[in-house]
This record gives C-alpha cells, structure tokens and sequence, in this order.
C-alpha cells in the first residue's frame, strides 16, 4: 500500500546500487525530479530501462550511475544524438555502459509481459532486422499450435520502477492523463514503485476510462511540483523546447556537464531551469 514520503527518503529506501530502475513517461510526464534525486544520491551499476531514453537518462548516464541500458530509440527528440549516452558507450565515460536496443513493440510486450508476472513476450517482430545480430535478448521460438516463427524477449520486470504523474488521492491511488504509455504497466512489473505527483487531492475525479493506478501497486508517493519538468505535465505546464535544445550543447562538452551537474542538481536539490 502507498506509503506518502519524500522524495529523498523514498529514492533512498527502495532504489540501491545495482538495481534495475525503470523511469517511464512517454513525452510528458518524464519523472525528471526522481532521476535528479537518484543522481544526487549517487546511485550506482544500475541497469536503466527506458522505452525511449531522452535527457533524463542522458543525465543519469553522465553522471556515473548506469552499467547498462536496455531501450528503445534513444535521442534529444526534435534536435538529435544523446552526448553523454554516446560519450559512455563510444569512449567509455565516466564508464562503459553496455546496451540492448529493442523495438518499441518489443518494449511495450516486455513491459505487459512483466506486468502478467511472464518471463517473456512473445511478438511478431525483428523479421528482417539487424538488432538480433546485436542484442543476444532477441529469440525466435516456434508457435506450438501454429508453426510459426515468433520473436521472444524477455519480460521487464524491474526491481524498481518510478514514473510521475498529476495527482494521487489521499488513499494513493495515483491518475495518469495525457499521453499514455507504460506507467500502469511499470508499477504493476516492478518489485517496488515510487510515484512522484503535483499535487495530492481528495478526489481525483477520474474520466470513465481513466488510467488510474491503484494504491495497492505502489509502495511510495512523493509530491514533486514540476516533477516532469522540462518536459510537461499535460493540463498543469508545456514543455520547454528551449532547454531541450540547450541540452545538446550543455551534453557535448564533459566539463560543461559537470558544471551544469553540479548548479542544477548536485547543489540546487531541485529541477534544472
């Protein structure tokens, strides 16, 4: 049942050297204020999940917290590579960080398969890629009933998962709106699962449909305003393209980096502005 803590108290509780994290969030709602947290933490060899890896897992990388990343597409949307990523994968800095590239349709099963409590997924996929030459995840197995050729990966199943979302009731169960991807199916993979909110309410006034993540699939809640941000939390704040396209030259340079690390995370114990 959801425990309502800080943020500091909650990274330091459930997320240890050597865990495999999933941050999830597609285009909003990126848990931004709980990767700065884990990084401030100097969190350690974690092995990063991410569907799409953008600025926040570029960060945690050049800060020294990832020995391995398991993805798919990684980049600075609308602007182009992920320095730091590149950085640690090319030239091995601060370390070398293995990676597993996937499908976005291979991502998504993994993540539903995780959330069955399945060791695979299972999908038509990969025919005619590369990326089985390159990531020993990627299988093919045979369709019992059918005969077919299928493409097996192995289900995500973190030891811990954060995402943020709008708001959480006092009960903690917590309303995802906007752009949906694989929050719910996140939390329900994961071991432990800390949610980072705008705010807390007393009813969340949840649309028929709606995609509420219940309290009992969720171990910690912490209030963090502007928890998303650069990126935005629909219905609360837009998107800030100017610090995306900041981003890549501030990623370029590893002393750059450092300097930025250190007045907007390290020293300011808040989102960069």
């Amino acid at each position: 049942m959801a425990e309502f803590l800080s943020l500091h108290d909650a990274v330091s509780r459930y997320v240890e050297d050597g865990a495999t994290v999933a941050m999830e969030g597609f285009t909003h709602l990126i848990p931004f204020a709980a990767g700065h947290e884990v990084i401030r933490q100097r969190k350690r060899d974690l092995t990063l999940i991410r569907m799409t890896p953008d600025l926040v897992y570029d960060q945690l990388i050049g800060a020294g917290c990832a020995k391995k990343l398991i993805f798919s597409w990684g980049g600075n949307p609308g602007v182009g590579s992920l320095h730091r990523l590149r950085d640690a994968v090319e030239k091995g800095w601060p370390h070398k960080v293995d990676i597993f590239e996937h499908s976005h349709a291979a991502m998504a099963c993994s993540f539903e398969a995780g959330a069955a409590g399945l060791p695979l997924a299972v999908l038509r996929g990969y025919v005619g890629s590369d990326l089985p030459k390159v990531n020993d995840q990627i299988k093919f197995i045979e369709c019992p009933f059918t005969g077919e050729k299928l493409a097996a990966v192995p289900s995500v199943r973190p030891d811990v998962s954060l995402v943020h979302a709008q708001k959480a009731d006092r009960k903690g169960n917590v309303l995802v709106e906007g752009i949906i991807g694989v929050q719910k199916e996140a939390i329900l993979a994961a071991d432990k699962s800390i949610v980072t909110v705008e705010e807390v309410v007393d009813d969340l006034e949840a649309s028929t449909n709606a995609c509420v993540i219940p309290g009992w699939a969720i171990d910690a809640i912490a209030v963090a305003e502007k928890g998303a941000y650069p990126s935005y939390a629909h219905g609360y704040y837009p998107r800030d393209n100017r610090f995306y396209k900041e981003w890549d030259a501030i990623a370029r340079d590893r002393d750059t980096f450092q300097t930025w690390l250190d007045d907007n995370v390290y020293n300011a114990g808040g989102q960069a502005r």
